[in-house]
């Protein structure tokens, strides 16, 4: 599309160091003007949903001029799937700062993801902006696709208590996060009730890992 900057070239050598704009990736500027990106699409999803995040209206409002902001995210699928990875990694945080109730690894898991559940679900233009970008995501977006997936599963681990997951924990895991987005969707376009979407959460991991400690217990 004409005047829209290229995502191609996004970072670049100098030095050996990449940079983005000029500046080298991790820096103060740079995490910070991230920050500001990041807020300003959240706040704008936040009143209006995925279609009131509009690249020119989140350079408007973080500050950044707009050729800087598609260095930083090439689309609005990559600004609101970047948002939900912040978003679980704040969840995580508060996580690892506290105290998860639950008698066993089941009852923990099912905590946190209630709690993050019903989180998404008091702001519901937010969710469903968010929601509907990960959805919406392609290959173009896949490190941004990945980083929500590998901190959901970091989740479920810190709830579980499982310091190192195995390759079948995370597949469990992988199991787990399709079916929660996948209801997510279905109550954003009202498909399904909050309550549905905890009934559903709940007989999914049962299904799983009651299963799998039935399997483990027979070996």
């Amino acid at each position: 599309m004409a005047g829209k900057p290229k995502a191609s070239g996004q970072t670049k050598s100098r030095g050996g160091l990449s940079t983005i704009g000029g500046e080298e990736l991790g820096s103060a500027a740079q995490r910070d003007r991230r920050k500001r990106i990041i807020d300003a699409t959240l706040a704008l999803a936040a009143k209006g949903g995925y279609d009131a995040v509009q690249m020119r209206a989140v350079a408007d409002k973080a500050d950044v001029a707009l050729g800087t902001l598609y260095r930083y995210f090439p689309s609005k699928i990559h600004l609101l799937v970047s948002g939900l990875a912040r978003e679980f990694q704040r969840a995580q945080d508060k996580l690892e700062r506290g105290t998860i109730p639950g008698d066993s690894p089941i009852e923990r898991l099912l905590f946190v993801l209630g709690r993050n559940t019903r989180m998404m679900q008091r702001d519901p233009h937010l969710t469903e902006a968010m929601v509907r970008a990960f959805m919406f995501a392609d290959t173009t977006a896949a490190a941004e696709v990945e980083l929500v997936g590998r901190t959901m599963e970091n989740m479920f681990a810190t709830a579980m208590g499982i310091e190192e997951p195995t390759e079948n924990d995370r597949a469990v895991f992988h199991v787990i996060a399709d079916v929660w987005m996948a209801n997510l969707v279905a109550w954003v376009t009202r498909r399904a009730s909050a309550a549905d979407v905890a009934h559903r959460l709940e007989l999914a991991v049962h299904l799983l890992l009651d299963k799998q400690g039935t399997d483990s217990g027979a070996q």
